[in-house]
């Protein structure tokens, strides 16, 4: 079992994916982005107001999530990211055309397409200051979020939309879209069987 939460911030991608790591007993690949801010002992508007340092960050971040799936997780894993820092590429730096066009990308993508993908949509009523992350705004929520639809359209791969703000309604698309996939496959039916 391979889960993803894509989105944009303050949605609420690590509340879900703490909860399918605690029901379904799966590792859980924490969002990688801080980690990097971290080790450069930088903020995030240090990092941006820096060109060269701005796409060294967003390209580690992308190598960091890479790497990380790759681990040994003998029941899977669920992230609360996937590609969708290159969203963040995007909206400020200029690497993004080199990391798409690379072949990491292009692996890493077909890699995507074999798990299970909710994309968690903003909603005004979750945004909230933690003091952890950089302040949600809502503008620029919504422009994540678009640039993460763009990626998961172009680059055709499945998801299941995340609307609602509610918990329990979040769990159970959850819970609904993880049944199916864990549910044997089907019995084939042959010619012969249907006489």
């Amino acid at each position: 079992m391979r889960v993803y939460f894509v989105g944009a911030h303050s949605t609420g991608k690590t509340t879900l994916a703490r909860y399918v790591s605690r029901k379904y007993g799966v590792a859980r690949i924490t969002e990688m982005a801080r980690a990097v801010l971290s080790e450069m002992e930088s903020t995030f508007n240090a990092v941006r107001a820096d060109i060269d340092l701005v796409d060294t960050y967003q390209r580690e971040v992308f190598q960091r999530q890479v790497t990380a799936e790759k681990g040994d997780f003998p029941k899977g894993f669920v992230s609360d990211r996937a590609f969708d820092n290159l969203a963040y590429a995007a909206e400020h730096s200029r690497c993004l055309a080199d990391l798409v066009d690379s072949e990491m990308f292009r692996e890493y993508v077909e890699w995507v397409r074999g798990g299970t993908v909710f994309f968690v949509r903003p909603h005004k009523d979750l945004i909230n200051e933690d003091g952890i992350r950089e302040t949600p705004v809502w503008d620029g929520m919504v422009r994540i979020d678009g640039m993460v639809k763009l990626l998961l359209e172009l680059n055709r791969v499945d998801y299941v939309p995340i609307e609602s703000a509610l918990m329990q309604q979040r769990c159970h698309v959850v819970d609904q879209t993880l049944a199916v996939y864990k549910a044997p496959p089907p019995p084939k039916i042959t010619y012969s069987s249907c006489r």
